[in-house]
Formats: structure tokens, C-alpha cells, sequence
């Protein structure tokens, strides 16, 4: 029987992302609006507890605008509610004091660091507000969380804010539950904030009396300014002159790898590149990745940003440091690199900073709030129309894929691959990837990777563990710490197959049934393969616990390894040797090739007699070396200064190619039960093309000869094994061409085609595969 006004009481756990967002001020008013009585906390596990007293039907209308007025950056993964006798001991509603129990129940974790808001942003700017010009401006909606949380529960006491205790009036505004900065836990003001200071390249301090606008002055008259940010160090130059680039590039040794940007507005941005509404959207979100544009007709930066390219890495200013940063700056943007040198991790300590930086830059502009984790920016790019994640990092990290494996609650722990590396934890249904490390071929990147794990098991509570996963190539660092970690835990070490791996976390983004099949075509530079070789263009038959390998591009030499990789032009007369006899090979080398060789033709002399006698000589099926060895052929791009430099700069002269233009063929053989792509034939028309025909058009024409030969015999063993699935992932799956190729294809043939949207398609995203691909073993087992 209803009874009109029955008081009631309820428990109500709430779990997703629900600290560090203003979740408890909006359920104070929520509460207190309705004459309801009781209190909210923060719990252990990033959840909340809820309790209130009142009539059943305002508590019944509380839990209502739980879900339709949440605050913007709120996401439920669970919400309990268990309905109590009514006992009346509550005097108020109140925020109470945070506990580390574990008691929500679902999954919850902090949001990611969140770019300005509008509003503050408006009072960064607005004259006679106490936070005028002040670069640590947030609020509840606003600013650091990932880069400044040791452990949770999210309060200001387990951040690095506690070293600034809060003035009298930011304490009243973080004790006012009416107030937009109510238990927001990075807010400081000029008085018990963090301070910027400025330093010259030795480490002594320029007494100034607004640093950043001295920065912004020593940037425009073209000096090399290092800039701690919200995640890192960034190493800032400008942008409208070749001279400070070109020394920038000499100093921290990166020839020819693009560098990122900072622009002051969208206006400005649309001054100098190709901006669609989809990518408008990115720029601008909360989230404000780099976002690679393709440079306009009006294009007027210097060419040494990103030379050889098509396209530019863009980003809009995501703190108030860097708003004022440009405000200041007579730049229409700034380069924003980050701070380290090639092979190490990006810098957070100042001390570390003066010493690592010192011989790069020549003033440093810096705070004095510690960075806890660092984390470098995130860099999108549109491929096909479509948002796919090259590096995941600020503005995503530490937000969870979900995976449908979640038979068993099975936690395992993934460390990558080698290049481009995440680690990953998997709890539940939830992949927690690590923050962008990068190349794990140093000690130093080592251990940031292995800080890196441990601190997302910390973060995610996961502290038993049921195995570790790693890549099959022994030779790894990220191995041997997968093999340490194993014997650390005591438990089973799953070895993982690179591309089986990209696909995995493909079928896993998707929420693939665990038995279901997909054609997979994984294309990038090299992974380890079952038989030993380099693989890199494979079209599997997979699933998560295992696949078949049924087509692949033609095996070709590498003579010295990884030399192919650096040098392209080695990869090139390797693969000639198929189709053209030494002569040949020699008078086109010393035609079009010589540059390629450090030692002349000698070294061709050289490379040609290892091929015939299979001395140092390994074998590769990699799309990436093909690609190569396309761009060394054509002039493109004769040594490698950053990973897929080649294939990239060929991309950008095939974008301004038509790609109908050149008659390149291709074909397909069986050869032990596999379809392959004979790819020396590819080469073969592209050689035979050069004299007659425009280098761009060859590009484009190769490009799309290539992406044909993958699609057919993607087709052909979608057919033939039953299945309507065709997966895309890999490093090459950045190439808007070739990937638009393979899908309008496969597309026309009614199959269905997919490709990344959530986890990075390059290397990036292996862990998220290990992860999958190693759950599924252990349920096989």
C-alpha cells in the first residue's frame, strides 16, 4: 500500500568516473535541494558512497537526476541502491571525509587531465579577478588530475597539490558547496598556488617580473625556450622563421622528424591548414589532443615543422600556462615538442630538466608544483574520415577500454611491444593502458615503463595478478621485464605474436564474441614471427586464442637486418635482385640510388654478394620495408631519422599523385597453402615507370596496387573460410590511401570492415591484444 510522505533511508554506491570531477558538490545540492539528509564520500576504489534519509519519493527523484543531471564529465559504470528502515540520525547533508575502503563495487577511476574550461579561461583573462593572468587557473570541471594523484582516493592530501596549502579564500571557496571550485582539489590562487620562474641555460634565475611574458619575448626574437608544463617539459621555438627550427634540430638531434605545434586559436589554426568539422570537434573538446592537419594552399609556417610532409601536428593551448604562453607572443603559433632526447623519456623534474636540457635549449621557464606522472601528448590523426589514435596519452590515460572478456575476472598485465610501447592492466572488463612511454630500447625507458604498470595496478587496485604477456621476440627489453614480472607474481608468462596481437585489440574494441573468426589484415614494418622472420604484411584468420597465418606479402632478402630499415635504398637493390641482373642493378643504383649508400657502389657490390650467398641475410614479408624501398626508388627519402619516415614521406607525395594514372600491377600466387602478393612485380612497373612518368603519380598509383593485392586476397579467404568480418590494423594503417583503398573494396564486396577508433592501430595499442590474447589462452586452458 502507498503512504504518501513514508520516510525511507538508502546506501547508494556509485563507480565510473565520479572523483575529481565536482561529483560531490553536484550531490550536495542534489541532496540538499531535496530536504534530504546524510552525506557522500570518496572511496578507495574511485567510487563513491552515498547515503541519504527523506521521503521515499524525494530520495526516488534524487536518484533521478543521479543520471539525467549528472555533471558533464561524469560516467556511471554501476549504481547500487539499497533501500534502509528509515533511522532519522542524520542532522544535515554533508561531505564526509574519504575513506580507502573498497565498497562501490563496479569500476571506477579518475578522469583524465582535462583541458581550460570556458569559465576559466573567462577569468583568466578578466581584469579584477583575483586569478587574472594566473597560469594555474582550474576548477571542478578543469584542470591536472592523472599528472598529479599518488593514490586514491582523489583528495587534495594524495596529490601534489598538498604541498600548497589553500589561502583563506580558496579554502572558502573549496569549503562553499554553492561555488564551482567546491572540493576541487587542484584550485590554488597567486597567493598559495605554484609560481613560475625563469632560468637561463645554467640554472640561474632571471629576476623578472612576469616570467612567462619574458618567455614569450625571448620565443618571438627566436630563442629555444624549455616550458614545464602540466605533464612534462615542452621545448617551445617559433614558428614563422627556418633559423630557429633548423638549430632546434641540430641541437636535439631530430633531422627530419615532425614537431608538434601550439596554435593560439582555431582562427589561427584555419589560417595555415585544412580543418573539417570532425577535427574542429577534436581540436576543441575537453580532451585537446595534436591533431595531424593537412596543410593549406596558404600555408605559411617554415618547412622545416614537417618537412617532406603533407600534413602539420596541431594542438590548441589545454592550461593556462600555455594560454598565456601565446596570449604574450606576437607567434600565430609556437612549436611544442617534447622535452627529452631521442630514446628517453620526457622530462618532469626540474633539477633533471636543467641537466638533460641544458645543451638544448637556452632558457627555462618553470613552476614549482611536482609532476607525479608524466604524460606526453596525445596525437590524433583522421584517417579516411575517420578518428584514428596515433599516440595515446594526456587527455585519455588512465581511461579503461572495455573488452567483452569478462567470463572470468581474470587480471593480467601486458608490456608491449619494443617501438611506441603502452603497458597495460587488465581488470574485469576494463584494459587500463599506461600513458605513452615510447621506444623501450633503453634502460631508462624501461623503467619508466615498469614504473608506468605498477602505478595503473596501484591507481586500479589490481594487486593479485593471473599472467603477464609480452611480444614472442626474446631479444625485447619489454621480454626480459615480462619474464621478471612473471617469476615476481608466480605466474604463467603468455607469449604473444605481434599481428595476432594489433588484430586482438581490434576484435576486442569491437566486443567480438570469444570464438568468433575475422579475416585480419595486420601491415606494418616488422614483427616477430612463429617461424623466426620478420613478418609485416599478413592476412590472418584469427581469433583471440589463436590464428592461421594464410596469406602474407613476398618474403624478401634484407641483407644486414635492420640496415634495410635505416638505409631504404639497401631494401630496394635486395628486392631488385628478383627481377634484374647485377648490371642492371648497378647502372640503375648509380642513376637513381647512389645517395642511398653511404660507400657507393661498392656497398651495392657488397649487398649483392651477401644476397647470393645468403651471408648476414634475413627475410621479411613487411609492407613497411616495401614501402621503403618505394620511397628510396623514387628519391623520396634515402635514411630513416624517425620511424616511418620512408613510408610517410611517401604518403605525402602520393597525396598530390593521381593514382589512376600509372599502370602498376600486381599478383597473387599460392605458395605452401598461403596467397601471396608478389611485391618484387610492384616494384619492378614502378622502375620501368620512372622515366616517363611524374613521380607522385607512381606513388599514388603504387599505393593503391598494394592496398588492391591486400583487399583481394583478404576477399578471397573471407570467402573461402565462411567469414564476413575484415579487419585492418598496423602501423600502415595510418596511410589514408591505402586504408580508404582496402575499404572501399572490401565494402563493394558487402563484407564488413573495421579498423581502430579507440586503441592506436600501431604498436601502441599491442598491449591492449597481449592482454586479450593471453585471457583467452587461460580460459582455454
Amino acid at each position: 500500500m502507498y503512504v504518501k510522505n513514508k520516510k525511507a533511508r538508502a546506501v547508494i554506491y556509485c563507480s565510473g568516473v565520479v572523483q575529481g570531477i565536482g561529483f560531490r558538490p553536484f550531490i550536495y545540492r542534489q541532496a540538499v535541494k531535496r530536504g534530504l539528509k546524510g552525506y557522500i564520500l570518496n572511496l578507495g576504489d574511485a567510487g563513491v558512497k552515498i547515503e541519504v534519509e527523506g521521503t521515499k519519493d524525494k530520495i526516488k527523484s534524487f536518484l533521478t537526476s543521479l543520471r539525467e543531471e549528472k555533471p558533464p564529465l561524469a560516467r556511471y559504470d554501476k549504481i547500487t541502491v539499497k533501500w534502509l528502515e528509515y533511522k532519522g540520525e542524520f542532522q544535515d547533508f554533508k561531505i564526509a571525509k574519504s575513506k580507502s575502503g573498497i565498497e562501490a563495487g563496479g569500476v571506477s577511476y579518475i578522469p583524465p587531465d582535462i583541458s581550460i574550461c570556458q569559465a576559466c579561461r573567462d577569468e583568466l583573462f578578466t581584469k579584477g579577478n583575483r586569478r587574472y593572468l594566473y597560469p594555474f587557473i582550474v576548477c571542478s570541471e578543469c584542470g591536472p588530475r592523472f599528472t598529479v594523484i599518488e593514490s586514491l582516493p582523489y583528495d587534495r592530501e594524495r596529490t601534489s597539490m598538498r604541498e600548497f596549502p589553500l589561502c583563506d579564500e580558496c579554502l572558502r571557496e573549496y569549503e562553499n558547496p554553492l561555488d564551482r571550485r567546491y572540493h576541487a582539489e587542484p584550485i590554488c590562487c597567486p597567493k598559495c598556488g605554484p609560481k613560475m620562474f625563469l632560468l637561463d641555460r645554467s640554472g640561474e634565475l632571471i629576476d623578472v617580473q612576469n616570467p612567462i611574458a619574458e618567455a614569450s619575448r625571448l620565443l618571438d626574437e627566436g630563442y629555444i625556450v624549455a616550458i614545464k608544463g602540466i605533464g612534462g617539459f615542452h621545448i617551445a621555438v617559433k614558428t614563422t622563421e627556418d633559423e630557429p627550427i633548423i638549430e632546434l634540430r641540430k641541437r636535439r638531434r631530430k633531422k627530419q622528424k615532425p614537431l608538434a605545434i601550439m596554435a593560439k586559436n582555431l582562427e589561427v589554426v584555419k589560417s595555415f591548414a585544412i580543418v573539417s568539422k570532425k577535427e574542429e570537434s577534436l581540436l576543441t573538446s575537453i580532451r585537446r589532443p595534436i591533431v595531424v592537419l593537412k596543410k593549406s594552399e596558404n600555408y605559411y609556417l617554415s618547412k622545416w615543422i614537417s618537412p617532406g610532409l603533407h600534413t602539420v601536428g596541431v594542438m590548441l593551448p589545454y592550461s593556462g600556462i600555455h594560454e598565456l604562453l601565446l596570449f604574450y607572443s606576437k607567434e600565430p603559433a609556437l612549436v611544442m615538442t617534447s622535452g627529452n632526447f631521442p630514446g628517453e623519456p620526457m622530462v618532469i623534474d626540474n633539477s633533471e630538466a636543467l641537466k638533460r636540457l641544458g645543451g638544448i635549449v637556452d632558457y627555462f621557464l618553470m613552476h614549482n608544483r611536482r609532476i607525479v606522472n608524466r604524460n606526453d601528448d596525445s596525437v590524433v590523426r583522421f584517417v579516411d574520415s575517420f578518428p584514428t589514435i596515433i599516440r595515446r596519452s594526456r587527455g585519455y590515460v588512465p581511461e579503461p577500454i572495455e573488452i567483452p572478456l569478462n567470463n572470468r575476472d581474470l587480471k593480467i598485465v601486458a608490456v608491449g611491444p619494443e617501438l611506441n610501447v603502452t603497458g597495460a592492466v587488465l581488470s574485469k572488463k576494463h584494459c587500463y593502458m599506461t600513458q605513452h612511454i615510447g621506444d623501450v630500447d633503453s634502460l631508462s625507458t624501461l623503467n619508466f615503463l615498469e614504473k608506468s604498470i605498477r602505478f595503473m595496478m596501484n591507481l586500479t587496485r589490481t594487486e593479485k595478478i593471473n599472467a603477464i604477456a609480452c611480444d614472442l621476440n626474446p631479444a625485447f627489453y619489454t621480454t626480459k621485464l615480462a619474464e621478471k614480472l612473471s617469476h615476481e607474481f608466480n605466474v604463467p608468462l603468455i607469449r604473444v605474436q605481434h599481428h595476432h596481437a594489433h588484430l586482438a585489440s581490434l576484435m576486442a574494441e569491437y566486443n567480438l564474441k570469444q570464438d568468433e573468426e575475422v579475416v585480419g589484415i595486420a601491415v606494418d614494418g616488422v614483427g616477430y614471427g612463429t617461424d623466426g622472420q620478420a613478418w609485416g604484411g599478413e592476412i590472418l584468420i584469427a581469433r583471440y586464442d589463436n590464428f592461421k597465418r594464410l596469406g602474407h606479402l613476398m618474403q624478401q632478402p634484407m641483407p644486414g637486418g635492420d640496415l634495410c630499415a635505416k638505409y631504404p635504398a639497401r631494401m630496394a637493390v635486395s628486392m631488385m635482385t628478383s627481377f634484374m641482373d647485377e648490371n642492371d642493378i648497378l647502372t640503375f643504383t648509380k642513376k637513381h640510388l647512389l645517395k642511398g649508400f653511404r660507400h657507393g657502389l661498392k656497398e651495392v657490390v657488397i649487398i649483392l654478394e651477401q644476397i647470393k650467398r645468403e651471408i648476414q641475410l634475413t627475410y621479411t614479408s613487411s609492407l613497411g620495408r616495401v614501402l621503403d624501398a618505394i620511397s628510396a626508388v623514387l628519391g623520396v627519402c634515402y635514411e630513416r631519422t624517425y620511424e616511418g619516415e620512408p613510408a610517410i614521406k611517401l604518403e605525402s607525395l602520393a597525396y598530390y599523385g593521381d593514382p589512376k594514372s600509372v599502370r602498376i600491377n600486381y599478383e597473387i600466387m599460392e605458395s605452401n597453402g598461403c596467397l601471396v602478393l608478389d611485391t618484387s612485380k610492384i616494384l619492378e612497373d614502378i622502375i620501368n615507370s620512372i622515366n616517363s612518368e611524374k613521380a607522385k603519380n607512381i606513388a599514388a598509383s603504387a599505393q593503391a596496387a598494394l592496398a588492391k593485392g591486400l583487399a583481394e586476397i583478404s576477399i578471397e579467404l573471407a570467402k573461402r573460410e565462411g567469414i564476413n568480418k575484415i579487419l585492418m590494423s598496423g602501423g600502415v594503417s595510418y596511410n589514408e590511401a591505402i586504408v580508404k583503398t582496402v575499404r572501399t573494396i572490401i565494402e563493394r564486396e558487402k563484407l564488413t570492415f573495421l579498423r581502430h577508433r579507440l586503441v592506436p592501430p600501431g604498436d601502441a595499442g599491442i598491449s591492449v591484444g597481449q592482454c586479450s590474447v593471453a585471457y583467452a589462452k587461460l580460459l582455454a586452458e
